[in-house]
């Protein structure tokens, strides 16, 4: 059970990364949005720090992302579904 859970703080903590990383965001960034250090926010994406459920939220607005992607997508599919999200608001804004 323990593993289980420490598996899956590390994939959402790893989505949080893949996501920052693929909107071209710095660590620092996010941390002058969360109002914390960029330290304190590197811990979060390398899941030593306890995540929590407001944080998660912040962090979701931020990368403009639904938390449930977020707890629920491998990191593969994670960044498919966001690219096709942002090829088809960039088709609709045509």
């Amino acid at each position: 059970m323990e593993d289980q859970m420490a598996l899956k703080t590390k994939n959402v903590a790893g989505n949080i990364r893949k996501i920052r990383e693929y909107r071209d965001y710095t660590q620092d960034y996010l941390a002058a949005k969360l109002k914390i250090s960029q330290n304190a926010y590197s811990k979060i994406e390398l899941g030593y720090s306890k995540l929590t459920i407001e944080r998660l939220f912040q962090i979701s607005a931020i990368l403009d992302i639904d938390v449930t992607q977020v707890l629920t997508m491998e990191q593969s599919e994670l960044i498919k579904s966001i690219s096709s999200e942002s090829k088809l608001e960039s088709a609709s804004a045509k």
